[in-house]
């Protein structure tokens, strides 16, 4: 029955560094379950900072970098022979289990599994940078968007607020913030940037003060 296995020997590029990136499943309804503070949490952001590290451990990238529920991280060594399955099975397993290890120190228990999905993008050392700006600037939408639509509900009802928000543009999300005495200038760099984690000096470092990603960061930062 070895040959129904028809995916197992599905492998990475050889020679290829590769970007795993896993995204938590149905996090939207995990968010209400642990009565996540909005627009941002601090204490997720840290579970998923203690997830990172743990990553860092076990499998040794080069970099990884969070936001919101998303990890992508980067092999230069690739595990498991290259083997598609493995990486995104292992990975996506182990990520969930790092979540329910570290759940306790934030947060109360669940009643229910948590999951993250795990997909696998081959990158070249010139196209690494412009993956991780790609990832940053929806970090950046996330933030407009999460602190409009957490402006709006606190005037009108959940369905009118989306319903309000729908459409509006980048700018004008920031002119009716700013009407409300918010301004984005002034939120906290995780919020707006997403955390990396790296080696620094030798030591796993977590980096909540991210410039805006270029070729220069990854370079000075023995990335690429």
């Amino acid at each position: 029955m070895k040959e129904y296995e028809i995916y197992s020997d599905l492998k990475t590029p050889v020679g290829s560094n590769i970007i795993v990136r896993l995204d938590g499943r149905t996090f939207h309804k995990l968010a209400k379950d642990l009565n996540l503070e909005k627009p941002y949490d601090l204490n997720f952001s840290k579970l998923m900072a203690d997830i990172c590290e743990d990553l860092f451990k076990e499998f040794s990238p080069l970099f990884i970098y969070t936001f919101s529920d998303e990890i992508s991280l980067v092999l230069d060594e690739v595990p498991f022979n290259c083997r598609v399955e493995k990486i995104n099975s292992v990975l996506a397993s182990f990520t969930s289990a790092s979540f329910h290890l570290h759940l306790n120190s934030y947060f109360d228990s669940i009643n229910r599994p948590i999951s993250f999905d795990s997909r696998i993008i081959p990158v070249n050392d010139n196209d690494l940078p412009k993956y991780f700006k790609w990832r940053q600037d929806e970090a950046w939408r996330n933030c407009v968007n999460g602190y409009g639509i957490w402006a709006l509900k606190k005037k009108y009802s959940p369905k009118t607020a989306n319903e309000k928000i729908h459409g509006l543009k980048n700018h004008e999300i920031h002119e009716m913030l700013f009407k409300e005495g918010i301004n984005l200038n002034d939120v906290d760099v995780w919020k707006k940037r997403g955390i990396a984690i790296y080696k620094k000096q030798g030591k796993i470092y977590k980096d909540l003060n991210i410039p805006i990603f270029s070729d220069t960061f990854f370079k000075d930062n023995s990335i690429i």
